[in-house]
């Protein structure tokens, strides 16, 4: 065994911190809302919450169970499946998201491979011109260019993409 499931929780986690913050400097100058697909318990979007202060950031969920401290207001959530809330959100939003961040976080990486490849096509182009994403799998992507990951942050534990054009 190379490494334990707890070291990859680990990695993942400091990975997705690295990232998300290196990303929110990286947007600084950027207008456009924040999306955070899936809740979870809603540690991801709390931390954001933090770091982005003053940016709308819409969560994408099929059931908020999150805890409280970490529960968005009702109107900043997009319920439902994504196969359905993404393409309503380009509808709504258009390709004005500054930031897109996905922790598809199951235990088994085909799956997350094919989840990733499936809602790839979905996420592209709500995602503005300058703007990231920010994944804890790899992504699929036509348009958005794979960027280098900041110090701290784990390879293959999480990746960065951009909108150049």
């Amino acid at each position: 065994m190379t490494q334990s499931r707890l070291d990859l929780f680990v990695d993942r986690m400091v990975s997705q911190r690295a990232c998300l913050d290196h990303a929110a400097t990286r947007i600084a100058d950027l207008s456009g809302p924040v999306f955070e697909l899936g809740l979870g318990n809603g540690r991801t979007y709390h931390h954001m919450r933090h770091i982005l202060p003053d940016r709308d950031i819409f969560v994408f969920e099929r059931a908020v169970a999150s805890h409280p401290d970490s529960t968005p207001p009702e109107d900043m959530v997009l319920l439902g499946d994504v196969y359905d809330t993404l393409p309503a959100a380009l509808t709504r939003f258009g390709d004005s998201a500054a930031l897109i961040h996905a922790d598809l976080g199951g235990h088994i990486a085909a799956k997350n491979d094919i989840f990733a490849r499936n809602i790839s096509p979905l996420v592209e182009p709500l995602v503005a011109v300058g703007g990231l994403m920010v994944a804890s799998d790899r992504m699929y992507f036509d348009n958005l260019v794979e960027q280098p990951l900041p110090e701290g942050a784990v390879p293959g534990r999480c990746f960065i993409y951009r909108r150049e054009s």
